[in-house]
């Protein structure tokens, strides 16, 4: 793959994503519905994966998409592919709290290597550059070249007060009880794939998810923490998270920064 021009598409991509998203979000009213796995879905989600899909198959007609919305692309056998959620968070969307991504990723040999994460109620777009390391990119977001990107960096913390992010839909005990077994000099919660990207900035030193996700919700902000020098591990007994796993459903995990020292289960 050329990720020159693979980056340049996958931004593109995003941000076309979030404008449709955007024209929804800012109607008054808009339709809802409830999916087979009880899950939420809008327009807004559809419209995005519609032009999600169209643009990755013309540009990269021979590669492998796996998609949230497209459940014929869910039995797929891959290790090499194209993974996206088109709106992650809709739980945030339809309750108009703007903690919701467009995510697009590349997976190479079971790894996130490159992806982009779009919060367009935020203004916030982090991407992995050619080279595989990370940027936040400020607005106003040009579709055509990106415009100012600072490099970001995942913190050194201080492992006697970490700084946590939790999910803001779907923190529960467990969640907590593991949480309590660090020192926490700080705690916030955010939605959608935003909680890798705070890891990702040094706005927070770990995020543990004890809940169930699938690949789509975390590749791309896997890719973006991964460029920034961060970890993401299976809960259970630390090692890397992979993925291409069968019917892409994640187990229990934990991003982090360098440097944490993770607590026995």
């Amino acid at each position: 793959m050329d990720f020159d021009s693979m980056m340049v598409t996958l931004r593109r991509l995003a941000l076309e994503a979030g404008d449709a998203i955007m024209e929804i979000y800012a109607a008054p009213d808009f339709d809802v519905r409830t999916k087979s796995d009880d899950s939420p879905v809008t327009e807004a989600d559809e419209a995005a994966d519609a032009l999600i899909s169209a643009g990755l198959q013309a540009a990269f007609p021979d590669a492998a998409v796996v998609t949230e919305e497209r459940s014929d692309t869910h039995d797929l056998d891959v290790t090499d592919f194209f993974i996206v959620d088109p709106l992650d968070g809709t739980k945030e969307f339809v309750q108009r709290r703007g903690d919701f991504t467009v995510n697009i990723a590349w997976v190479e040999g079971g790894i996130p290597v490159r992806g982009v994460v779009y919060a367009p109620a935020r203004g916030r777009l982090f991407w992995t550059a050619a080279d595989g390391t990370s940027v936040e990119e400020t607005g106003p977001f040009g579709k055509a070249a990106p415009g100012l990107c600072s490099p970001i960096a995942a913190a050194a913390p201080d492992n006697a007060a970490l700084r946590v992010v939790a999910s803001k839909s779907h923190r529960d005990q467990a969640t907590d009880d593991y949480i309590g077994r660090y020192s926490v000099a700080d705690m916030k919660s955010a939605g959608s794939s935003l909680k890798f990207c705070l890891v990702a900035t040094g706005e927070a030193d770990i995020y543990p998810r004890l809940g169930r996700t699938m690949e789509w919700d975390t590749a791309a902000g896997h890719a973006v923490l991964a460029g920034a020098g961060g970890t993401v591990v299976r809960f259970d007994d630390h090692r890397p998270l992979t993925y291409g796993k069968d019917g892409f459903a994640n187990p229990f995990f934990i991003a982090h920064s360098p440097g944490v020292t993770l607590a026995e289960i």
